[in-house]
């Protein structure tokens, strides 16, 4: 029998869901982020993987809050820094807890082998657990760049204190806000005292 004019279409209710299935939600862009790399970043902890991370050294930093000191992480967050004469440091990092990181894409190393980011970290290690450590010459950041260049990150083996040193400044991330505050607020209390004297010197 054909439907009455003017008539509205019936109006069926939504199918229900089948059992034992549940709505899904789309991940979120940090959800992305964190399982990006397959470990999760914990500040608290100090784990950062696949990062390089530096912390400020009293003193020399308040001086000159470029320089201080300098970390590699495994792919599980764990820190290894070349701490002092044939002594490479493992989820201790000297000077304490990392202030800035910088994260790196294990997609760019080059090295052929499996877990290659790993094994150069502690290939690296293992080497400046034989040499004297030198300020000017082979620190920290030489621990790290030997790692970046074993593992021939972003296709390079040219890796160096100097490129680290700018790169970390222009591309690490400060993990707090007191973070920040500890880097810059002695250098800047330093620069006012400096300028007093001089300006009340000028004026004499």
């Amino acid at each position: 029998m054909a439907e009455a004019e003017g008539s509205s279409p019936l109006l069926l209710p939504p199918l229900p869901t089948p059992p034992g299935m549940a709505e899904v939600e789309a991940p979120t862009a940090a959800q992305k982020d964190q399982k990006e790399s397959g470990a999760v970043m914990d500040v608290e902890r100090s784990r950062f993987p696949y990062c390089v991370v530096w912390t400020p050294i009293p003193v020399l930093t308040w001086f000159f809050p470029f320089i201080g000191h300098m970390g590699i992480c495994t792919s599980t967050g764990i820190i290894r820094d070349f701490a002092g004469p044939y002594y490479v440091s493992e989820d201790n990092m000297a000077f304490g807890k990392p202030a800035k990181y910088w994260k790196l894409d294990p997609a760019q190393v080059y090295a052929s082998g499996p877990n290659a980011w790993d094994t150069a970290v502690h290939d690296a290690s293992e080497e400046y657990k034989h040499r004297m450590h030198s300020l000017c010459c082979d620190n920290c950041h030489s621990h790290v760049a030997l790692a970046l260049n074993l593992m021939r990150y972003n296709n390079s083996t040219n890796w160096n204190m100097v490129i680290l040193c700018f790169f970390c400044m222009l591309y690490g991330k400060y993990v707090s806000i007191g973070a920040f505050v500890k880097t810059w607020l002695p250098f800047v209390l330093l620069l006012g005292v400096i300028l007093t004297i001089s300006l009340v010197l000028n004026l004499r």
